[in-house]
């Protein structure tokens, strides 16, 4: 069965299969409407543009059995005495779980550097049934000899130049990229980023999404 990959702006994306939504760092430069029917959520680090821990608190209140799988410090900020906290699960690099149906590894274990000066905070890659991967604001290389299928690259921010994300997209050799975390960019720049990437990166298909465009994964 094929699964929709939708982007939801800079960094949120969502994945359904069987009528099961996954949804990645619904932060807050991301169209809202993304959490309001997810099953599952991820959340890769901290920083606000990738989750916004009251908005995020409060589906979890309204949505019965939407569980969230993200790193210590995030759990920590969402978590309350109102909070079910059997639906908050703390991840580490290297576990593997089920997630709205979807088997998800945690990869990584850091954000990039964004300067000397500034400690990086954990971040989990998730690699999602073994074809989807969402590094956060990381380039972390799945294991040799895993074949990504679609990899989510950032393209824009503090931590990264675009010299990396090509170098990036060469090592994983993903069959298509899809450009995300790419709110700081104007048009012009986001067709900047599209031509160096896409015809220096290597792989197969270079997609750029608008907010609730979809791309169908076998």
């Amino acid at each position: 069965m094929a699964t929709e990959l939708t982007v939801w702006g800079h960094a949120c994306v969502r994945l359904e299969r069987a009528g099961r939504r996954l949804v990645i760092d619904p932060g807050s430069v991301s169209d809202r409407d993304a959490l309001t029917t997810a099953d599952a959520v991820l959340v890769t680090h901290e920083h606000g543009d990738h989750v916004v821990p009251d908005e995020l608190r409060a589906v979890l209140e309204s949505r019965s059995h939407l569980e969230v799988w993200a790193p210590d410090a995030v759990i920590d900020q969402i978590a309350d005495d109102s909070t079910a906290l059997e639906r908050l699960h703390r991840v580490r690099g290297g576990d593997r779980f089920l997630a709205a149906g979807f088997d998800v590894q945690a990869l990584g274990e850091s954000h990039a550097r964004v300067h000397p000066d500034v400690p990086p905070v954990p971040n989990l890659a998730y690699l999602v049934d073994g074809a989807v991967l969402h590094p956060g604001d990381s380039f972390t290389v799945p294991a040799e000899g895993q074949r990504v299928d679609v990899l989510l690259a950032p393209v824009s921010g503090p931590w990264l130049k675009l010299a990396e994300v090509i170098d990036y997209v060469r090592a994983v050799h993903p069959r298509v990229v899809v450009p995300i975390h790419d709110a700081l960019l104007s048009e012009a720049g986001n067709a900047l980023a599209d031509r160096l990437v896409g015809s220096l990166g290597g792989s197969v298909s270079y997609r750029r999404l608008g907010i609730g465009d979809s791309l169908a994964i076998d």
